[in-house]
C-alpha cells in the first residue's frame, strides 16, 4: 500500500503528498485492507486501531476522524493504481496501439493481486452518502482514467480519441465487475480482445496521412 494520502497527476506522479509517521502508515495500511475487504461502513475506528496495534487516540491524532481516514484510504489507493497502470504502460516497447491494449494487462495484474472484490472506488461510491467527499475522490479517479485512455488514443492517432477512450473505460469497468462477481471467466482477457477490435476499427477510420 502506498503510504501517502496524496493524489497523482495524469502522468502517474503524486501531488499534494502528506508525510505519515510509521504509526500513520500502519493505520492507513490496516484501514485500507479492512475497508476494502469488509466495507467502509462495516468497520469502525475501534477495529482499525486494534488491528493496527495502536490506540484510538493515536488514530485520531494522525487522521482526525474516520471520515478523513476514508479519504486517505481512497487517495492512497488511487495513487497506487495510477502509478501501477502508468508504469506498466510505459514499460511497453510497442506502438501507441499496443500501449492502449497494455492497460488491460495492467488491469489483469491489478485484479489478480489487489482487486478481488471489485473496484474500491465503485464500492465506496455506493457505500458513502451523496455529500461525502469520498464520492468526489471516486469520480476524480474515473475522470483521470478516462483522460489517460483518451491521451493514449490521441497518441495512436485514433479518429475520435474521446469516443475510443470512453469505450475502453467501459470495458475496464465491466471487466472489474464481471471478475468480482465471477460472472465471466477471464474477464480482463476477454475485455482486451474486444478492445483490440475497437482499437483496430478506430485506427482504420482515421484520415490517411498525405
Amino acid at each position: 500500500m502506498n503510504s501517502d494520502s496524496g493524489m497523482t497527476g495524469r502522468g502517474g506522479k503524486r501531488r499534494g503528498t502528506q508525510h505519515l509517521t510509521p504509526a500513520g502508515v500502519k493505520i492507513l495500511e490496516t484501514a485500507s485492507r479492512l475497508f476494502y475487504e469488509q466495507g467502509i461502513r462495516a468497520i469502525g475506528v475501534e477495529a482499525i486501531a486494534e488491528a493496527a496495534g495502536v490506540t484510538k487516540k493515536t488514530l485520531y491524532d494522525r487522521f482526525g476522524s474516520k471520515e478523513d481516514l476514508i479519504l486517505a484510504y481512497l487517495r492512497a489507493r488511487d495513487g497506487l493504481w495510477r502509478s501501477t497502470l502508468v508504469k506498466h504502460v510505459n514499460e511497453q516497447d510497442g506502438t501507441p496501439e499496443h500501449k492502449l491494449l497494455a492497460t488491460f494487462g495492467a488491469l489483469r495484474k491489478w485484479m489478480r493481486e489487489r482487486n478481488p472484490r471489485g473496484c474500491a472506488f465503485v464500492n465506496a461510491y455506493v457505500e458513502l452518502p451523496e455529500d461525502h467527499p469520498g464520492q468526489e475522490v471516486a469520480r476524480e479517479q474515473k475522470a483521470w482514467l478516462l483522460a489517460y485512455l483518451e491521451d493514449l488514443a490521441t497518441e495512436a492517432h485514433a479518429e475520435d480519441p474521446e469516443a475510443l477512450g470512453s469505450q475502453l473505460l467501459i470495458l475496464h469497468e465491466g471487466a472489474c465487475i464481471a471478475n468480482s462477481m465471477r460472472s465471466v471467466e477471464q474477464a480482463a482477457e476477454r475485455a482486451e480482445q474486444m478492445a483490440a477490435v475497437l482499437i483496430a476499427k478506430a485506427l482504420s477510420e482515421r484520415p490517411a496521412t498525405p
